[in-house]
């Protein structure tokens, strides 16, 4: 498959452009590898500062738009930001263009688009690093280690993985279109450690197509499938009420995945179903499926948790507790379960509209953020309110849908949002939301008894 990156999208700096790329800057006071605070040059390009009340009439958190960065070839075509990264530095953010709404996409021609917020002399138009694509990108995630390495989920069913520091040739591997490749849309990619090689990765993907899989890079720019899921419906676990499904249709379409920070053997996916799955990497038993591959397909799912109205989007595991997750869906409802019972411990009804995802902060355990398709970033806090958001900012003017959102574990002030105008914008969160409470942790697991007994 051929991708390219416009060269002079890495700016005239050339390779040393294309290496600042890559490592986020210079290295800064906190030490090797930790980025420091954004450049002053970098601030107030395309940003304005605003002011937010909670819905309780908290005073003091304040949520500021440091950054509206698009492209504008992409945003010409009428193309979403489809997902967003940060790298391992915290300085670079990438986004993917594509469309979530009907359509073939497929042949669509498309766009990875990379900023690095510490270069000096940053442009909101014009990307540090712009990587053509023949067929709209879904899903997007950078290497847990390697700065410049980003992994993408095509409509067509292809994963690739590309490196921005290459201008001339990107591509680093892909599945191409094989009896392995997914027949569906790719709607998430993550960056695995291998078990016995903490330092090597793997990336799975999953699809709507019912398979999960796993790809190994190999020589020749090639992703190898080494392991791999198929969810069917006669092998899910019966401990819920679910719709039967048509006659003849067998695979459960996957679309959305979250790994436990417990236990990485353990994943949650979310379904178009509308029920999330407890799954495990370790699962044995052969899937009931004939689908071709080239390895032998296991069944995954463990348990199936209640549903929502409609198809889940976006599921979250919480970083601080092995029991919780968190799922948004269609219904417009955010779901908070625990891994030991079937029916949520809460429901939120955040919006009349669908919500595309949701993510917990990495640094505070009762916090998360929500994007809803009315054009609303949502921040949650549940030490003050378990019903209502703490700051409800507006991305888009216009009400149409924000499509994802990545806090940045790095630089933990920044969260970074893109929507169907094909825009990104980076938040800087107060302290409100970055600076842990004395009692956080213990109310959390309060949380998670409460509803557990």
């Amino acid at each position: 498959m051929a991708t390219r990156v416009r060269p002079w999208r890495l700016g005239p700096a050339g390779s040393a452009g294309a290496e600042k790329l890559a490592t986020g800057g210079a290295a800064s006071a906190e030490g090797p590898g930790r980025p420091g605070p954004l450049q002053d040059e970098t601030l107030g390009v395309a940003s304005v500062p605003s002011r937010w009340r909670d819905a309780q009439g908290f005073r003091g958190e304040t949520v500021t738009c440091l950054h509206t960065l698009g492209y504008p070839p992409a945003q010409g075509q009428g193309l979403h930001v489809t997902s967003v990264s940060w790298n391992t530095t915290g300085s670079v953010v990438a986004c993917a263009y594509g469309r979530l709404d009907d359509g073939d996409w497929s042949t669509l021609k498309s766009f990875v688009c990379a900023w690095n917020l510490d270069r000096r002399g940053l442009s909101p138009r014009q990307p540090s690093a712009v990587v053509e694509v023949p067929s709209a990108v879904m899903c997007l995630a950078f290497h847990p280690t390697q700065p410049s390495h980003v992994a993408g989920g095509l409509y067509s069913g292809e994963v690739l993985v590309w490196d921005l520091s290459r201008p001339e040739d990107p591509l680093l591997w892909c599945t191409g279109l094989t009896d392995d490749t997914h027949t569906d849309p790719v709607y998430q990619v993550v960056w695995l450690p291998e078990p016995r090689h903490s330092h090597h990765f793997r990336v799975l993907s999953v699809a709507t197509d019912g398979k999960v899989l796993l790809w190994q890079g190999v020589g020749a720019g090639q992703l190898q499938l080494t392991e791999g899921f198929a969810l069917v419906v006669q092998q899910l676990p019966r401990n819920t009420k679910l719709k039967k499904p048509p006659r003849g249709e067998t695979e459960v379409g996957t679309t959305a995945v979250a790994f436990s920070s417990f236990d990485p053997s353990l994943f949650v996916l979310g379904t178009e179903g509308g029920f999330p799955l407890k799954c495990s990497l370790a699962a044995e038993e052969a899937a009931l499926t004939r689908m071709p591959s080239s390895v032998p397909l296991r069944a995954p799912a463990q348990f199936t948790f209640s549903p929502h109205g409609g198809p889940v989007y976006s599921v979250s595991c919480s970083p601080f507790h092995r029991n919780l997750f968190l799922s948004a869906g269609t219904d417009g409802h955010v779901h908070l379960y625990s891994m030991l019972q079937a029916q949520p411990l809460t429901s939120l009804r955040l919006s009349p509209k669908y919500l595309f995802a949701v993510r917990w902060s990495p640094v505070r355990p009762l916090v998360f953020a929500a994007a809803s398709g009315e054009g609303d970033v949502q921040l949650f806090d549940l030490q003050k309110s378990s019903q209502k958001p703490t700051v409800s900012i507006k991305q888009t003017q216009d009400g149409s849908p924000v499509y994802c959102l990545e806090f940045n574990r790095q630089q933990t002030q920044l969260l970074a949002a893109g929507d169907a105008q094909g825009t990104v914008k980076v938040w800087q969160l107060s302290s409100e939301f970055t600076e842990q409470g004395p009692r956080e942790t213990e109310d959390l697991e309060q949380l998670a008894e409460e509803v557990a007994t």
